[in-house]
């Protein structure tokens, strides 16, 4: 077989470690992304931080990390470890402290793989009603925290025969028609994140790919009743997406296949009319 000829290896993450965050309910988007990893052979970190939730309308997930964990490691591929952890990203400090804890409970001395899913949600408003601390706290997680896990991946050493590693991290369709006029703390930090992957995959190149994902709406329970049926109008086909949709192009974007995919933001809303 030349290496042109077609071909897809079935585990082609096998024996890559990567770092989840966000990764704490089994209805969300991080859980989904992790399952998938694991079945693609990957060695998996899930970060969580339950108060977050906790403080959201949806609620924490009722059975734990543990129990998401276990959910991962029914998919996963023979010899691939799951494992997780809390932390809490607001701290200037956090960010380095859970790649190294990550990088330790894996095994390895280095991760391939960072999904940065996690984000505040809430707490903010429109221009007449924000203030500066609520500038300040979106900032610090949705955008700084971010900087700060990759600035500390990039840190790692990194052999030469290392494969390519990948950064994707997750955008919220702020720059999409309309925008998010009602969550301005939540947008513009969002937006800020969305803007630094071209400025970061030059800075990490050809070490690391980085890119962003814009997954549209996902129902992952923050939406019910007619709030719920309403935005599932506004697709073609009526339905929304579930988290494994924006997982499999997550995933795809950490494999060989997608190695010349660096520096975009990537939407994916299924014609999603706004």
């Amino acid at each position: 077989m030349t290496p042109d000829s077609p071909h897809r290896d079935p585990l082609p993450l096998r024996g890559r470690t990567a770092l989840v965050t966000g990764a704490s309910r089994r209805t969300g988007i991080g859980h989904a992304v992790a399952r998938r990893l694991a079945a693609y052979g990957a060695h998996v970190y899930l970060h969580h931080h339950r108060p977050h939730d906790r403080e959201q309308p949806w609620g924490a997930d009722p059975e734990g990390p543990e129990a998401l964990a276990d959910s991962v490691r029914e998919t996963a591929a023979p010899g691939a470890t799951v494992a997780h952890g809390p932390a809490d990203l607001t701290g200037p400090g956090a960010p380095a402290r859970l790649i190294e804890e990550a990088t330790e409970a894996l095994g390895s001395d280095r991760l391939d793989i960072l999904v940065a899913n996690h984000a505040l949600s809430g707490g903010d408003g429109p221009l007449e009603s924000v203030d500066a601390s609520m500038l300040d706290a979106h900032w610090a997680v949705n955008t700084r925290s971010v900087i700060l896990l990759i600035q500390a991946l990039a840190r790692q050493p990194r052999p030469e025969d290392a494969p390519t590693g990948r950064v994707v991290v997750m955008t919220s369709g702020q720059d999409v028609r309309g925008g998010m006029p009602g969550e301005l703390c939540y947008a513009l930090a969002k937006g800020a994140l969305a803007s630094s992957v071209l400025t970061l995959s030059t800075a990490l190149a050809p070490h690391f790919t980085v890119n962003a994902v814009n997954p549209g709406p996902v129902d992952t329970g923050y939406r019910n009743g007619e709030d719920h049926a309403a935005v599932a109008e506004l697709f073609p086909g009526g339905e929304w997406a579930t988290p494994d949709v924006p997982a499999r192009l997550v995933t795809w974007l950490t494999t060989d296949e997608a190695a010349w995919i660096t520096g975009e933001v990537i939407n994916s809303e299924n014609g999603f009319g706004r």
